[in-house]
């Protein structure tokens, strides 16, 4: 029985800093937001959204950690290891629910193509551009 070759990195694929959780974004992302939200401004992320269950995320659940705060519409989860936030999860989960991925965990010629907004998450919810 001969062993699979290794699977060919794309500026789609990322990971946390440790490698424990990889990511395979399904599409580029034209576009992402920065949001200024209690927790967001404090992550330094940057969000790219996909339709719930199109991201392929290797080692979670069993490599990662949650954090949920207030109504615990939406989960942030990072690497149980190195601590890197690599995405969010809406809760519930319904069928029409959407993840956003942490645009800095993929290499950075994928972020030098996608336009980044600015979000207002800490008062109007507005986009600030």
């Amino acid at each position: 029985m001969s062993a699979s070759a290794p699977k060919a990195q794309t500026d789609l694929d990322g990971s946390c800093h440790c490698g424990d959780v990889q990511l395979t974004l399904p599409a580029e992302p034209e576009v992402a937001t920065r949001c200024n939200c209690s927790v967001c401004r404090r992550l330094g992320a940057v969000w790219v959204y996909f339709e719930r269950g199109a991201v392929t995320i290797a080692g979670h659940p069993e490599s990662t950690q949650a954090y949920a705060w207030g109504e615990e519409n939406l989960r942030f989860v990072r690497c149980a290891r190195c601590g890197c936030t690599t995405h969010w999860e809406a809760l519930p989960p319904t069928p029409d629910s959407r993840c956003g991925v942490h645009l800095n965990l993929v290499p950075p010629a994928l972020q030098a193509r996608v336009r980044v907004r600015r979000r207002d998450g800490a008062d109007s919810w507005e986009f600030l551009d």
